[in-house]
């Protein structure tokens, strides 16, 4: 973002502003249309009229954004892989033995069935 021009970087940041106000108005419960239209309008002319005097707190703004971000998007991720791993019974950990896992249980295998591989 510090290569970026001024008018990038606003934009950058409107659509920031803009995806937190729809997360919080939406978690609320009174986001509208109407108020989201003005809420974005408003922020593009605020931030385009001032966006070469802004340019360093919008660049410390976008940074903070895309880091807040990703960390909720990590989070998102990592509760998807326990969620499909606790519907299809795969125990990473090898913790308990079940009968319905898609894991191979040592156990049974056959001797005659392990190589040594060089």
């Amino acid at each position: 973002m510090e290569l970026s021009s001024p008018r990038f970087k606003a934009l950058a940041v409107t659509f920031g502003f803009s995806f937190w106000f729809f997360i919080i108005a939406s978690a609320v419960g009174v986001f509208t249309i109407e108020i989201f239209t003005i809420f974005v309008i408003a922020v593009i002319i605020v931030t385009q009229v001032f966006a070469i005097k802004l340019s360093k707190a919008l660049d410390i703004f976008a940074i903070i954004n895309t880091k807040i971000f990703l960390g909720i998007l990590f989070v998102f991720v990592i509760s998807l892989y326990g969620i499909f791993f606790k519907i299809l019974r795969i125990d990473l950990l090898r913790l308990e033995k079940e009968q319905d896992t898609y894991w191979l249980d040592m156990e049974k295998l056959k001797q005659r069935r392990i190589f040594k591989q060089y």
